[in-house]
């Protein structure tokens, strides 16, 4: 029974440029889903580490290209799909609770790097807001909306 699984611990990055725009990257898993980059937190990991790890395995950015702006007040949770949700961390969990951090990103286009080792998207892009959440997989969406909202993202 699905709704008696855990959650998975989780870390979230929304990472903007100087013109205010959000990384986005298509999955490359997918065709159509795009995301922020978000991972798992490992074992002793704190979500800060685990933030900073994520965001060099999933779009090559390192440390000293960013800095730290905010950190969700909540963790935010969402549930997988029923019809995905064997296809993911070996069906152990129901979905993720992510400590979400915002980041402004320093550092120039040259520094993003999507093909690193275990390569999580084929294709990145700046997105405005709207764009974000129109191309994000619809399970995500309002948790994607929540997000931006706590981190009074209005542009």
């Amino acid at each position: 029974m699905i709704s008696k699984l855990p959650y998975r611990l989780g870390v979230g990055l929304v990472i903007i440029n100087y013109q205010d725009k959000i990384f986005t990257g298509r999955r490359l898993d997918s065709t159509k889903a795009w995301q922020m980059p978000q991972g798992g937190i490992d074992n002793t990991e704190i979500p800060i580490e685990a933030a900073y790890r994520e965001m060099l395995e999933e779009t090559g950015i390192e440390r000293s290209k960013v800095a730290l702006l905010k950190q969700s007040k909540l963790w935010y949770r969402y549930d997988l799909p029923k019809e995905i949700q064997g296809k993911f961390w070996g069906g152990k969990f129901r979905g993720q609770s992510q400590k979400w951090f915002l980041f402004k990103f320093i550092g120039i286009d040259d520094d993003i790097n999507i093909e690193t080792k275990d390569q999580e998207f084929s294709h990145w892009k700046w997105s405005n807001k709207t764009d974000m959440l129109d191309s994000i997989v619809p399970f995500k969406k309002s948790l994607y909306q929540d997000v931006l909202n706590d981190f009074n993202l209005e542009f």
